[in-house]
């Protein structure tokens, strides 16, 4: 899947939703507006892997993608929440 413009504010925007309500849902996980897309984005990315593994379908659509990035991004911040208490 080629990369243009049109994608890559796609991917902004599904990762700031997603990364904004995994920190509302996870609770005192706000990294700001940059660190939301990026925890998003990266949410999305775990979440197109696990899911897979997992035989979860991740289904098709924007609302999809930003629940499938939301679950990811949850459980990135649960890990990074862990390596931190952890050292």
């Amino acid at each position: 899947m080629p990369l243009d413009g049109a994608s890559i504010i796609t991917w902004i925007i599904v990762g700031g939703i997603a990364g904004w309500l995994a920190g509302l849902l996870v609770q005192g996980g706000g990294f700001g507006i940059i660190g939301d897309i990026v925890i998003g984005i990266i949410g999305a990315i775990i979440a197109g892997y696990l899911f897979p593994a997992l035989g979860i379908p991740l289904g098709a659509g924007i609302v999809a993608a930003i629940i499938d990035a939301l679950i990811g991004a949850v459980v990135l911040i649960l890990v990074i929440r862990l390596v931190r208490r952890a050292a």
